[in-house]
This record gives C-alpha cells, sequence and structure tokens, in this order.
C-alpha cells in the first residue's frame, strides 16, 4: 500500500509522512527529492511550475509507485498532487493507494513556510493554494492538530492497526 500525503507546500507532509512512516514500520519518500535540478531553481526563484515541468517528475513518482504496489509493501509519499489531473498522473485513486489531505488557513501554512528552510519561498503560496483541487475521495485533516494527532487519525481512519 502506498499512502500519499498531499497539500500545498508548508502543510506539513513531510513532517506527518516522516511521523506515519515511522509509527508504521515503514519506509517513507518525499516527491521534492525527485524534482530535477532546473525545477527546484525555479521554484527556488519564486516562478511556479508549469504543467510541462512537472511532466518527467510526475512519470518518474508514478513509475515509482507503480513498483512500490508491486512490491506489496506499505510506503508513505509526502506529494503535493494539488489538482485532480496530477493526482490521476499518479494513479492516486487506485487500489492499493491511500489518499490523505492535509489542508489549513492560508495564514497558519504561511508561517510556517516563512518559518522554515525550504527551497519553496512563501511567496508561491498564492499560486499553490489557486492551483489546488481538493480531492473528492481522501481522509481530509485539519493541520492545525498537532503532527501526532494527525498520525492517530490515519492510522485510525485508515484501518492501519
Amino acid at each position: 500500500m502506498v499512502i500519499l500525503i498531499m497539500g500545498v507546500s508548508g502543510s506539513g507532509k513531510t513532517t506527518v509522512g516522516r511521523a506515519l512512516a515511522r509509527a508504521l514500520g515503514c519506509r517513507f519518500y518525499d516527491a521534492d527529492d525527485y524534482h530535477s535540478p532546473a525545477n527546484v531553481a525555479k521554484m527556488r526563484s519564486g516562478t511556479p511550475l508549469t504543467d510541462e515541468d512537472r511532466a518527467d517528475w510526475l512519470r518518474d513518482l508514478r513509475s515509482r509507485i507503480d513498483g512500490w504496489l508491486v512490491e506489496n509493501d506499505t510506503v508513505v509519499l509526502a506529494c503535493s498532487a494539488l489538482t485532480a489531473r496530477i493526482r490521476e498522473v499518479l494513479g492516486a485513486e487506485r487500489d492499493g493507494v491511500r489518499l490523505v489531505f492535509l489542508r489549513g488557513s492560508k495564514a497558519l501554512i504561511a508561517a510556517r513556510m516563512r518559518a522554515r528552510k525550504h527551497f519553496m519561498p512563501a511567496a508561491l503560496l498564492d499560486s499553490q493554494m489557486a492551483l489546488l483541487e481538493p480531492p473528492e475521495r481522501a481522509l481530509a485533516l485539519d493541520i492545525s492538530h498537532p503532527p501526532e494527532e494527525l498520525v492517530t487519525s490515519i492510522i485510525r481512519d485508515l484501518r492501519l492497526a
């Protein structure tokens, strides 16, 4: 099973994903680690990625998800997956993939982004919020709760224990 933790930058995907993987004793991957240097440089400069920029990255992630499903092991993947089209490319709505949507207020997310060191600047939050298409079928969690509570909710609501 692949548990895909999605949401805008700053929503806590990596923090919650790592904690969930620890709790489940499984592997954790961050989709940000698979961006090309050109994509990272573009985002670092404050320029949003286009669909063309994301194409190879999404194909690579889809291939990895396919492989993890074949391995039949539990894996946690943090990935923005902001639009229905991106989730479709990733195969996020198929058997074996569980989608967890971390949502929160723009003010809370912006404060988190300003307080951390990451290539994605807070200036890109507006473009991410504008692009976001909340999923229809996902476990949606409010990020105002502490990460430990979110992990407990994921394990309980996805019946992983």
